[in-house]
């Protein structure tokens, strides 16, 4: 693949996260692909990555990707990010709180084949958790 495939897969993507379309997002995975998250852990496969997206967007209806710095070298990418939403469902077994959180993480992809064989996304999973209201923060002191 070359720099400017991979860069017109990651804008197909970058599309498909703000319309929150699971089927598109998956689609860019290979069959067999895998992510690592630190909600869902490994997901593995085209069906169990969009139902990840599919739980995902469930839980955080208005999910805004923005996409910031991309490096691409050879087959793989890394992809820094923010992300804006709101806790609109249940997740972690927590009913919706309906609180805003923001976070900023990088994407970091293998291709194969023209698709996304592996994702691996980093990011302040504890930040989110305490933003949401699912754990509390105790200042330091």
């Amino acid at each position: 693949m070359t720099r400017e495939q991979i860069v017109g897969v990651l804008n197909a993507m970058h599309r498909a996260w703000n319309s929150r379309d699971p089927v598109a997002l998956a689609s860019a995975h290979t069959d067999d692909g895998v992510i690592y998250s630190p909600i869902f852990g490994e997901v593995q496969g085209k069906a169990a990555i969009e139902k990840s997206y599919r739980d995902l967007f469930s839980g955080f209806a208005d999910w805004t990707f923005e996409p910031a710095e991309l490096v691409v070298d050879g087959l793989r990418a890394a992809q820094l990010f923010n992300v804006t939403a709101t806790h609109t469902s249940e997740m972690f077994g927590m009913p919706p709180s309906h609180r805003r959180f923001k976070i900023q993480g990088v994407l970091v992809f293998e291709f194969r084949d023209g698709k996304v064989a592996v994702e691996r996304r980093l990011y302040d999973f504890t930040g989110l958790l305490i933003q949401m209201g699912v754990i509390k923060a105790k200042p330091g002191g």
